[in-house]
């Protein structure tokens, strides 16, 4: 990161006290702070640019994910997901840019996108899905209203906090694997590489590929390894696909080509169809547990993400605190919201924004930058739509490797702590669900403890976190017994 040497902040600086602007800036400089925190026009502009190019993958693993069927067989479209995708990429990360005025751009959460594909969907409709993803988004806002937020973060071990990201992330790149046709699920096992032991066709080989290119651009420290990778993936795919040398019907997503323009309107039809109710069938229970995981899934990185961010812009202090910080996370939980109406899922912040920052981005003008590219996009889905979903899926993996990461974190010399990180991390990816593997970790964690005599050290949290998950694990005996069923 290129180091900048910035003048002095307070928290003052948002609300334009404090410290006193020389007279002839323009009102641009003035209401962004540029010269105040020692940036200019230009490094604004470069950085929203390059945090665009870092996090445009998005526009193409979205889709992806969400695009298998709902309980009624219904998809919700490839083109209008790509739509949403970009519209609430642009709104959320505009809303960041104009009024939490900090570098931090915004779109689909791939943990909460996860969660509606895998879990919520193929329960109920994709609008009562959606209904579920601003129900989500509600429930973070209030929390970041009441200081619940906070609270909360400071409650769960910072070990359980790491493994919820592994786990995550693993859970990522299995479905990464999956959609490429990487892994099927096989016959005599549970799971097995392609469908018959073997990789079949161009296709996921071409998966392969694109996966071992991102992995060494990332060695190399390549800057937008991601999108270069996932580029050259897809001319490799047209030029295969030109050459007659792939079966059309091999490619998941359809052929790789363009239908008639580059440019079209966009598809806004699945924007708006939010539904709340009608979940007799579901019960009452599972949609509180639905609205939980989508909680947890939005909710551990994106502080993180915002003082992490904020600390490579030289924007935070030595407790975390940053000019804007509460309006950055209600900015944050309104992405769920915002996102569950455009049919998008829930937005959150992007730990791709520190790249900006590396270019130099001190302020919101960057974001405004990242949301106008986005907003642009509106109009070349075609020519987003050529992209395969099994080049599109390698990311995925990278993803998943990155959050992967977190492991340096973790005491794994400690039982006490390694067990519940591995409990969450591995039963996410082998249950398909986040939730499971939460409360795995949560229930040993808290069982541990009290094994070690240290019951003192679970806080009330943590007990309630204990209770709630015990019923989960339980429940279908509880309605059982109840008569329920």
């Amino acid at each position: 990161m290129t180091q900048q040497s910035l003048e002095p902040r307070t928290t003052a600086d948002d609300a334009g006290e404090g410290t006193r602007v020389p007279a002839g800036r323009s009102w641009l400089d003035r209401y962004f702070h540029i010269s105040r925190r020692g940036s200019t026009v230009a490094r604004e502009l470069r950085g929203g640019v390059t945090t665009f190019m870092a996090m445009a993958y998005i526009l193409l693993l979205n889709p992806l994910i969400l695009s298998g069927k709902d309980a009624a067989g219904d998809t919700l479209g490839q083109k209008a997901l790509i739509t949403a995708t970009a519209f609430a990429a642009a709104f959320t990360t505009l809303l960041m840019g104009f009024f939490g005025k900090v570098p931090l751009a915004l779109a689909a959460g791939l943990s909460v996108s996860g969660v509606l594909s895998s879990q919520v969907a193929p329960a109920m409709t994709w609008p009562q899905a959606m209904g579920m993803c601003v129900m989500y988004g509600v429930v973070i806002m209030l929390l970041v209203v009441t200081g619940l937020r906070e609270m909360i973060m400071n409650a769960i071990p910072l070990a359980l906090k790491h493994a919820i990201t592994m786990g995550i992330g693993l859970f990522v790149a299995l479905i990464g694997f999956y959609k490429a046709g990487f892994v099927h699920q096989g016959k005599a096992t549970p799971v097995t590489l392609g469908p018959t032991g073997e990789l079949a066709g161009w296709p996921v080989l071409l998966f392969a590929l694109t996966l071992l290119a991102i992995f060494m651009l990332q060695a190399r420290g390549v800057p937008g390894a991601i999108l270069i990778g996932i580029v050259g993936g897809t001319v490799l795919a047209v030029f295969l696909n030109a050459a007659g040398a792939v079966d059309p019907k091999q490619w998941a997503s359809g052929a790789p080509e363009l239908h008639g323009s580059a440019v079209s309107m966009p598809d806004f039809s699945i924007f708006g169809k939010v539904e709340f109710g009608g979940w007799g069938e579901v019960g009452a229970m599972t949609v509180g547990m639905i609205v939980f995981t989508l909680v947890l899934a939005g909710f551990f990185d994106a502080m993180a993400t915002i003082i992490g961010v904020g600390t490579e812009a030289e924007l935070a202090d030595e407790q975390g605190r940053m000019p804007g910080l509460s309006k950055a996370l209600f900015i944050d939980g309104a992405g769920g919201a915002i996102g569950g109406v455009a049919g998008a899922s829930g937005q959150t912040v992007f730990v791709e924004s520190a790249t900006g920052v590396g270019e130099g981005a001190r302020t919101g003008l960057s974001s405004v930058v990242t949301g106008l590219f986005f907003a642009a996009c509106l109009f070349f889905t075609p020519l987003t739509a050529i992209v395969p979903g099994e080049v599109a899926a390698a990311a995925l993996v990278v993803i998943g490797a990155m959050m992967m990461m977190n492991a340096r974190h973790v005491d794994w010399a400690d039982r006490a702590t390694a067990i519940p990180v591995f409990l969450t991390v591995v039963i996410m990816p082998f249950t398909y669900s986040i939730t499971a593997g939460v409360a795995a970790g949560v229930i040993s964690y808290v069982a541990i403890k009290v094994a070690q005599s240290k019951a003192r050290e679970i806080g009330a949290f943590m007990w309630g976190l204990t209770a709630i998950f015990l019923v989960y694990y339980a429940l279908n005996p509880i309605e059982s017994w109840m008569g329920v069923h």
